[in-house]
């Protein structure tokens, strides 16, 4: 049975489709085929005949089942090209299989499996992003201050050695999952931040992404309730997500952490971010996210006491230029402040100029202040918060 409708809301329910099930969707393709490339181009061809055909037959009931069958038959056809000497029952099998039954969630799986060992380290937590939550090269690039393009070539290489050496798509056992955890922590800490560019949760994709990854996050700890990273992280999501909604006052403009009413943030995920962050401390095992959820926890009691040093300790274990920024900024101190002269990955980070030229002010080189101001202007896709720096920028002595 079909709902019959227009264009319109054929592209509304294939957009809702992408956001919610792209990553289950390519997981079941992916676990037969060991192919991430293959799956991709199949079900975005998929995608392209939905498009087509729904404004003329109706959206159907269940849109999972029917792109997931145009991609299966899609990837069939490719394999017959590729391979003449595939027998026609194998074929079927692969069309046949778990049509008729209700499509399992294999996220989290897949982003262990996306975490395998011969893949190299530094793209597998890209490489989850892109395949199981769907997000693009450019938010990608932007989560790991690499630029566009070079990202992209990255991934694609990625996914022509998964291709090239068999790297098997099976999920791994339970023995093995600590060893990957790292990656898949990574990868779920980086979605977040790039959902949480939306504070005042206007763009559904956005809100859709940071409650997605919090989801998978709490699997996580259920999944592995050892694991203190695992804790950590969902305390630093939780403390984070906790204050969104203070993130815009009633006419909807940004208002920095400084600024915000205590009062406006909500206490039940505050208490379970703190009862998390407790629970990670008894393992005496500490860690990156386990510092960043003790920063969020910090700023939660607006206390200062200890902050610079949690900053010191981070900044020793991740070496991470943005670690470095915040700490400039606790410190007040110009000087402590990264130089993009020296780390090109910060030349178009809009953090960084914001953060340099609210430096700059204090020490009082407004010129080079209101310089750095129009960088960070330009860099950032979020209006309210370009309206907050424009404001910044004016209120700066001539």
């Amino acid at each position: 049975m079909t709902i019959p409708q227009g264009g319109e809301q054929a592209s509304i329910t294939a957009d809702a489709v992408a956001r919610r099930s792209y990553g289950k969707l390519v997981a079941f393709l992916v676990a037969r085929t060991h192919d991430v490339a293959a799956a991709e181009d199949a079900l975005s061809e998929a995608f392209a005949a939905a498009l087509a055909n729904w404004p003329l037959t109706g959206c159907p009931q269940n849109p999972e089942a029917w792109l997931l069958t145009a991609a299966r038959r899609r990837m069939i056809d490719s394999m017959r090209r590729r391979r003449r000497d595939e027998t026609a029952s194998e074929q079927l099998k692969i069309m046949a299989e778990g049509l008729d039954s209700e499509i399992p969630d294999k996220r989290l799986a897949l982003m262990f499996v996306c975490a395998h060992p011969a893949i190299d380290a530094g793209i597998r937590a890209p490489l989850i992003l892109q395949v199981v939550l769907g997000l693009d090269a450019k938010s990608i690039a932007s989560a790991f201050l690499a630029s566009p393009s070079a990202m992209s070539k990255r991934l694609v290489r990625a996914k022509d050695k998964i291709r090239q050496a068999g790297i098997p798509f099976a999920i791994p056992e339970r023995k093995e999952l600590p060893a990957r955890l790292e990656t898949v922590l990574d990868a779920i800490y980086a979605a977040f931040t790039e959902g949480w560019t939306d504070p005042g949760g206007t763009d559904a994709a956005r809100r859709d992404l940071t409650e997605e990854v919090i989801f998978l996050a709490r699997l996580v700890t259920q999944l592995l309730p050892q694991e203190p990273e695992a804790l950590g992280l969902l305390a630093l999501m939780l403390h984070a997500e906790a204050r969104r909604s203070a993130r815009r006052n009633a006419e909807g403009e940004y208002v920095p952490l400084a600024e915000q009413d205590p009062a406006s943030w909500d206490s039940k995920l505050i208490a379970e971010a703190e009862a998390l962050l407790l629970r990670a401390s008894a393992h005496a095992s500490l860690g990156r996210y386990q510092l960043e959820a003790a920063l969020q926890s910090a700023h939660v009691h607006r206390s200062r006491t200890g902050v610079i040093e949690l900053y010191d300790a981070l900044f020793a274990l991740t070496g991470s230029p943005v670690v470095a920024i915040n700490r400039a900024l606790a410190l007040g101190s110009l000087e402590a402040m990264p130089n993009a002269s020296a780390d090109p990955r910060l030349a178009e980070y809009q953090p960084y100029w914001a953060a340099r030229a609210e430096l700059l002010a204090r020490s009082g080189a407004y010129a080079e202040a209101r310089q750095a101001y129009e960088i960070a202007i330009g860099l950032e896709r979020d209006p309210a918060v370009r309206r907050f720096l424009q404001k910044r920028q004016a209120a700066l002595p001539v």
